[in-house]
């Protein structure tokens, strides 16, 4: 990332140095992901839609430990493979809006709260910004060579309530508390940033 792009790393050190960790990361461009993993201070497991896992990339996105994920079903070895990482103390990355899209965190899927109270890891916020600022002009794929993009961290917090409650209710309730926590992040990210 640092040879093709000029990212510009904030808050690194809010990242805790060991046990579970859950980076929430905006998505609005096809970088997101890539550029978290090569410039988090700690390796990142991303749950990746499984059409990606095709020819040259299939076996280069399992050698460097990324979960594949269908999205058209509930799939429980998904599920299973996210909570394997983060009882071993590793670090998930999830893209909380399921998809890319705006990158505000405007509407939330339940799953970054299922993974945070179940597992009671740490939830990170993550904002990547300048990623479709402009375009490549080989590619719409990536930004252009030696773009800046920002990579800010946020403070961990708890998703639960402190109850270990995981009905439907207090799920639901989590994912209110995290969207708020997210927002503001963005909101604080794009101030410090100018973007």
């Amino acid at each position: 990332m640092y040879g093709l792009w000029r990212p510009r790393v904030l808050g690194a050190w809010r990242v805790p140095s060991s046990g579970p960790v859950i980076l929430a990361v905006n998505h609005s461009h096809g970088i997101d992901g890539p550029m978290l993993m090569g410039t988090a201070p700690r390796p990142v497991h991303f749950l990746i839609k499984k059409e990606a896992f095709v020819g040259p990339l299939d076996p280069f996105l399992r050698g460097i430990g990324q979960l594949k994920v269908d999205r058209s079903t509930a799939d429980r070895k998904a599920i299973t493979d996210a909570l394997g990482v983060l009882e071993r103390g590793g670090v998930l990355g999830i893209f909380p809006e399921g998809t890319r899209g705006e990158g505000d965190f405007a509407s939330l899927r339940a799953g970054l709260a299922y993974f945070a109270v179940r597992s009671g890891a740490a939830v990170v916020p993550v904002a990547v910004l300048g990623g479709k600022e402009r375009r490549s002009r080989l590619t719409s794929a990536v930004p252009p060579l030696r773009a800046r993009i920002d990579v800010v961290f946020g403070d961990a917090f708890e998703a639960g309530d402190g109850t270990g409650r995981r009905t439907r209710k207090a799920l639901d309730e989590a994912t209110v508390r995290i969207q708020e926590r997210l927002t503001a992040h963005l909101a604080e990210a794009r101030r410090l940033t100018g973007r």
